[in-house]
C-alpha cells in the first residue's frame, strides 16, 4: 500500500479538499484506496458524507487504542473508496501519546499491519505536532498543497525544514512527491507572483496543474460530496482529475506495481 501524507501546517491552503478529491479520484479508476481524517475537526469525514454521530469508530481508536484498520474503517457512498474518519476526541490524542514510548509510530503499526489497498491518503491537521508526525512517519510520499497568497509561502520553509527532521530521525524513506498549488487566480497578479517564486525554487517538484479557485469545490462538502462527485465538470473537478493523473506519474514503479 502506497501511503500519502497530505500536509502543510498552514490551515485553509485546500488540505482537505486535496484529500477529498484525490482519494475518490483514485478511486474511480479502480485503485483500492483508503482515507484517514488525523484532523480533529473532521473534515474530511464530512467531505465523504460520514455524518459525526455516525462515528462509532475513529483514528482515535486506531492511535490510542492500537485498534486495527479493518476495526476503524468506513464505507463511503464512493465505490473503492473507505474512510478512518475522525472525531473530536482525537484533540486529546497528541497529549494522551506524550507519555507512549513508541508515540512517533503508531500509526505506522497500524498501517503496517494493513492489507487489501493499493493506496492511503492521510489528511493532516493544519500542525506539525504528533498526529502529523505519525502521518509523516507512517508516509512513503508527502503531498503539500500551497495556497497561491504570501504568507503561505512564508509557511513553506518551517515545513520543509520539518520534513527534512523527520527524514533524519524516524523515516529516511519519505519523500516529497509534489507540491500542488491552490486557490490559483489567474486575474490576482500576487497569484501569478507566488507561483513564479515557488516554481523558481523549488522546480520539478511543483505540480504542472494548478486548482483554481472555484465556487463548486467550495460548495461539495456542504452535501457530503467530494467535488468530482458533486459536479465532475466543473474547473476545480477537472483540476483535481488531472492533478490525479500526474501524482500517478511520479509514484515510484516498483510500488505501483505492488
Amino acid at each position: 500500500m502506497i501511503t500519502v501524507s497530505v500536509a502543510n501546517q498552514k490551515g485553509g491552503v485546500g488540505k482537505t479538499t486535496t484529500a477529498i478529491n484525490l482519494a475518490t479520484s483514485f478511486a474511480a479508476i479502480g485503485w483500492r484506496t483508503m482515507l484517514i481524517d488525523l484532523d480533529p475537526q473532521g473534515n474530511a469525514s464530512t467531505g465523504v458524507g460520514i455524518e459525526t454521530n455516525n462515528r462509532e469508530r475513529s483514528s482515535y481508536d486506531l492511535l490510542i487504542d492500537c485498534k486495527s484498520l479493518d476495526a476503524c474503517k468506513m464505507a463511503t457512498q464512493i465505490t473503492g473508496l473507505d474512510i478512518v474518519p475522525a472525531t473530536v476526541d482525537l484533540s486529546g490524542a497528541e497529549i494522551e501519546m506524550v507519555g507512549y514510548d513508541n508515540r512517533t509510530r503508531r500509526l505506522q503499526s497500524a498501517l503496517d499491519a494493513a492489507s487489501g489497498y493499493d493506496i492511503c491518503f492521510i489528511d493532516c491537521p493544519p500542525s506539525l505536532g504528533l498526529l502529523t508526525l505519525n502521518a509523516l512517519t507512517a508516509s512513503h510520499e508527502i503531498l503539500v498543497p500551497l495556497q497561491c497568497e504570501f504568507f503561505a509561502l512564508e509557511g513553506l520553509s518551517q515545513l520543509l525544514q520539518t520534513i527534512e527532521l523527520v527524514k533524519e530521525r524516524f523515516n529516511p524513506a519519505l519523500n516529497i512527491i509534489g507540491i500542488a498549488l491552490t486557490m490559483f487566480d489567474r486575474r490576482n497578479r500576487l497569484t501569478e507572483s507566488v507561483s513564479d517564486d515557488v516554481r523558481a525554487v523549488l522546480g520539478d517538484v511543483v505540480f504542472d496543474t494548478v486548482i483554481p479557485r472555484n465556487v463548486r469545490l467550495s460548495e461539495a462538502p456542504s452535501y457530503g460530496l467530494p467535488a468530482i462527485v458533486y459536479d465532475h465538470h466543473c474547473a476545480g473537478s477537472r483540476a483535481y482529475m488531472e492533478l490525479a493523473r500526474e501524482l500517478i506519474g511520479r509514484l515510484p514503479e516498483q510500488r505501483k506495481a505492488a
